[in-house]
């Protein structure tokens, strides 16, 4: 579990709720460094327990290589609502129809990224409609269920969010800290750190994290469904990973023909244990992908 990210937005971003067909989203939209036109836009889903401030140390360097990036709160996580008790809201097709939602309100075709749990909806919505999408990358999300490691973990904290409040739970966790995937990458810069991330874990939906919980522990395995879309991918990790072993994303990533990166000194979230190599990796690939055409549309 990481300790470098930070709930403060570059100074050029803007945060808004994006309104869809499908319910407002909060995001953090980061322009292009010196205001030009992009290369192209990114949306970033973020993991379990995790939200749009999981991407903070990667605006900038993105930024600066001519990405827009637009990072989003899914239906339940933090500053985005969503029922509290009724998990049916939380069902995996739901999730992946608010991304093409997300998407056709950005009104351009999109590079996209899923960290973890993110990186599983990410997948359920490209095989749902693939061509509101440039590329897809999956960061540190592995081809079907986490390890039984793992979900032993999320079971515990499922189990928990059964008979208590978010509140209680909260309390639990800064005793036993949480398990990897059901911790997301704990944001400590500033003096009022410890606070967000309260405020985050008791704003984010119990609903939400009992579906995706369950979601985590029985994914099937969709790689050749997934192989078949005609996008560019790529698998992105750390060097280590108790949720998704590296092999087993290395296996991955060789069944979708994608391109591989493994960024040193990374564990399960590059994005924040080292985020200016992974902003390299990513843009690298994305310089890679063809520029869709003036009329292509989401």
């Amino acid at each position: 579990m990481s300790t470098n990210a930070c709930f403060t937005p570059p100074p050029d971003a803007r945060t808004y709720r994006l309104r869809t067909a499908r319910g407002e989203f909060a995001v953090v939209d980061s322009p292009v460094a010196g205001g030009g036109a992009p290369k192209g836009v990114v949306l970033m889903l973020p993991g379990f327990t995790g939200s749009k401030e999981d991407f903070t140390l990667l605006h900038e360097p993105l930024a600066a290589r001519g990405y827009r990036t637009v990072a989003v709160d899914g239906r339940g996580q933090y500053e985005t609502g969503g029922p509290e008790h009724d998990e049916s809201g939380y069902a995996q097709p739901e999730l992946a129809r608010d991304v093409l939602a997300q998407v056709a309100a950005l009104g351009t075709p999109v590079h996209l990224v899923g960290h973890s749990l993110g990186g599983q909806i990410a997948r359920a919505a490209v095989l749902l409609d693939h061509s509101p999408f440039l590329s897809l990358t999956l960061m540190s999300s592995g081809p079907a269920q986490i390890s039984v490691s793992q979900q032993q973990r999320v079971k515990l904290l499922r189990d928990a969010l059964d008979t208590m409040t978010m509140d209680q739970v909260w309390e639990v966790m800064q005793t036993m800290g949480p398990p990897e995937e059901a911790g997301a990458p704990v944001p400590t810069h500033g003096p009022d750190a410890p606070q967000r991330l309260r405020e985050r874990w008791l704003s984010t939906r119990p609903a939400q994290l009992l579906a995706t919980g369950r979601q985590l522990c029985n994914e099937p395995d969709r790689v050749t469904e997934l192989a078949a879309v005609p996008l560019p991918f790529h698998v992105l990790s750390g060097v280590h990973d108790d949720t998704w072993p590296v092999p087993l994303l290395d296996e991955m990533a060789v069944r979708l023909d994608a391109r591989r990166t493994v960024v040193p000194g990374a564990e399960h979230s590059p994005n924040t244990d080292q985020p200016l190599p992974t902003a390299r990796a990513l843009a690298d690939f994305w310089d890679g992908v063809p520029a869709p055409r003036p009329d292509d549309r989401p």
